[in-house]
């Protein structure tokens, strides 16, 4: 079965282009020009990726990505002709995967929407039909299994985005050493390391802390090592 797409932008030659890209890679696209026609469709049948516009002519592409993270984790990327770091930063910290300006290449678009699919069936499959023994850690009643791909504090479960359970594996893998961010943004992300991307490391690691309740100061399980990059310790 194809894997289904939502397309959310007012700008129908966007929507349109869109369509027409991601239809010649095989996907189901469903498009929308409205934040409330998108999370209706959405409520009906969950998608496996959406594509949203920030800017729309009933709400903003924030606010649905925020009423989307209360319930769905599939894959989210943004669009948006903004180029403010801070808008970037916003839509990461609310649980977006990526952030695309425009004008973009459709060519890129279509290739990000292939890394982060592709990435979200790597987390939710993993362990299906493996035998051998769990993978898991358990971090002073922080814990985290890989094969089931479930994480609890306390024995409270707590829902990760597979971007954010990427990155508490990646740390819990390498406990007791700093993980580099550019070792981070590459192990997680797959992609090369630039100048921006520690913009989207801090983003992703925020928005994790928010979700295991840490304190902005003394932080229990995610530490930040200034200058270097991120640790959980033993």
């Amino acid at each position: 079965m194809a894997e289904r797409i939502v397309v959310v932008d007012d700008e129908r030659e966007i929507a349109d282009l869109l369509e027409l890209y991601l239809t010649n890679d095989g996907y189901t696209v469903r498009k929308f020009y409205t934040g409330a026609e998108a999370l209706a469709d959405i409520e009906r049948e969950e998608p496996d990726l959406a594509l949203l516009d920030v800017m729309l002519p009933d709400t903003d592409g924030f606010r649905l990505l925020r009423k989307i993270r209360e319930r769905y984790y599939f894959p989210v990327i943004m669009l948006t002709a903004r180029v403010q770091d801070g808008d970037k930063i916003m839509g990461l910290t609310m649980g977006a995967d990526d952030y695309i300006t425009k004008p973009f290449n459709p060519l890129e678009v279509a290739a990000r929407v292939k890394t982060q699919l592709r990435r979200y069936r790597r987390y939710n499959s993993a362990g299906a039909g493996e035998s051998g023994p769990r993978e898991e850690y358990d971090i002073r009643g922080l814990v985290i299994n890989r094969e089931t791909h479930r994480c609890t504090l306390y024995g409270e479960e707590i829902h990760l985005t597979p971007l954010e359970f990427s990155i508490l594996w990646v740390l819990c893998e390498r406990q007791g050493t700093v993980v580099p961010s550019e070792e981070l943004f590459e192990a997680v992300w797959g992609e090369k390391y630039l100048q921006n991307s520690a913009n989207t490391v801090m983003a992703h690691v925020g928005r994790l802390r928010e979700k295991l309740r840490e304190p902005a100061r003394k932080p229990k399980f995610v530490k930040t090592v200034w200058g270097v990059g991120y640790t959980v310790e033993k």
